[in-house]
């Protein structure tokens, strides 16, 4: 079975805005959540192949979501969103144990390379 692709991101358009870019270049969306309690479960469940992780988000932010991620599977692969000037929370995430960053508005070829990268 291929393994796929885990969206967290309290915005529904924003996952799918994410969703449309990985489906539309042949990867498979296995999940969806919306905050970073939702990701861990849903990461226990699914055992994505990677996950694209927003920092932002009510309940359980990205980075605390990272942090736990990383102690249940420190070979987890996690791509963070971030809006712009959000460097700081970038740098704690990568730190947190984050692989790389894509930063909104997206733009599919980086979103792409950035997966393509951190899978490879």
């Amino acid at each position: 079975m291929e393994k796929g692709i885990l969206i967290v991101d309290d915005a529904s358009f924003m996952r799918m805005m994410i969703k449309d870019i990985l489906t539309k270049n042949g990867f498979q969306v296995v999940g969806e959540a919306e905050n970073g309690i939702k990701a861990i479960e849903k990461f226990k469940e699914l055992k994505p192949e990677l996950v694209i992780m927003d920092i932002t988000m009510p309940e359980m932010d990205g980075i605390q979501a990272v942090k736990e991620i990383q102690r249940i599977d420190p070979n987890s692969k996690i791509v963070m969103c971030s809006a712009m000037g959000q460097q700081a929370m970038v740098i704690e995430a990568i730190q947190a144990g984050a692989k790389d960053f894509i930063v909104k508005p997206f733009q599919p070829e980086r979103v792409i390379e950035a997966i393509k990268k951190v899978l490879s």
